[in-house]
């Protein structure tokens, strides 16, 4: 029998290298996307595959989104199937504008995935969760540390989602995997610190206005690796619920280094003009020290620092052309 995997979010950022990764090693997918973020260009290379099946389609819209992931089990060969739940809005600051967005895009997403997978009698997802869960709790930041009081609405909703998981697991899931990301950047971003700053460059190539006062730090990992990470934790740890925090091996780097480093590729001598303040908005945790304890001892590791990551995703976003706002 041959192994399916249902993604949601399929044409998003973490979406496109998972779908490619699992293509190469031979597996079925079946994709849903409302292409808000997501763009068809991120499918282009597996687009065709007779393995793979994408539909466009709402996932807050119940029916819209039952009659497609209908016919993707109608279209799936025999064999094991597991979802990937990575559909969610990824703008922080227009969940904290207007909080029925994270409501809308990154809670009711997830609902409605577990429903769908009730209905079928689905019982295997991976869930994209985040570090934003754990809020201004100072670190080593354990999968087990406490209380958690999120301070933006995409992190209260993703911690929500992480809660509606541990209840179905008590009810229709045999396996749930809560992967808590970093920050992920490279290739084929759509959105992020690195992203943005290269864009204000090519709007301003004389000057760089960064949010905060450049002191902000976090982790930074490539997606290659996160995908590396997420396929290493759904191969090695069985448990009915299973959650680990993925990131590099450090403490991550500072807005003001990163600042740097796009510079210095995408317009040296370039003023960087700080606007103040210890974070770059409302909801923004400023900095925390995310342990991968846990996940190490399972057997993983991380094979680039947070710095390395950042050099390698300016380089790779700031030679793609269709990286544009």
């Amino acid at each position: 029998m041959s192994d399916i995997h249902l993604i949601t979010g399929v044409a998003g950022f973490v979406g496109r290298c998972l779908t490619e990764r699992l293509l190469n090693e031979g597996a079925f997918v079946a994709g849903f996307d409302n292409l808000s973020r997501g763009t068809l260009r991120n499918m282009a290379a597996f687009r065709d595959s007779p393995r793979f099946l994408f539909q466009e389609t709402e996932l807050t819209d119940l029916d819209a989104y039952r009659a497609a992931f209908n016919h993707a089990m109608e279209w799936c060969p025999e064999g094991r199937i597991v979802v990937w739940h990575l559909a969610a809005n990824s703008d922080i600051q227009a969940g904290v504008r207007d909080p029925s967005v994270d409501l809308r895009d990154t809670f009711l997403t997830t609902f409605h995935t577990l429903a769908m997978m009730q209905e079928r009698k689905l019982t295997k997802i991976v869930f994209a969760s985040t570090s934003a869960i754990y809020g201004p709790l100072t670190g080593p930041l354990h999968e087990d540390a406490g209380p958690l009081f999120p301070i933006s609405n995409y992190g209260a909703m993703k911690l929500a989602s992480e809660a509606s998981i541990s209840a179905a697991a008590e009810s229709f899931l045999t396996h749930a995997w809560i992967c808590r990301f970093p920050n992920v950047i490279g290739a084929f971003a759509t959105h992020g610190v690195i992203f943005d700053f290269l864009n204000k460059l090519r709007r301003t190539p004389e000057e760089l206005e960064v949010l905060g006062d450049g002191n902000q730090c976090k982790p930074y990992l490539l997606v290659d690796e996160l995908v590396d990470a997420m396929l290493f934790i759904t191969a090695n740890s069985g448990d009915r619920l299973n959650y680990f925090n993925i990131g590099p091996p450090d403490e991550g780097v500072t807005v003001r280094a990163i600042a740097e480093a796009v510079v210095q590729v995408a317009a040296p001598g370039a003023a960087i003009r700080y606007t103040g303040g210890d974070r770059g908005w409302v909801g923004d945790v400023p900095r925390f020290n995310y342990s991968i304890a846990k996940l190490q001892k399972l057997g993983w590791h991380p094979r680039s620092s947070s710095e390395q990551a950042v050099k390698a995703a300016v380089q790779a976003l700031w030679n793609d052309p269709e990286c544009r706002q």
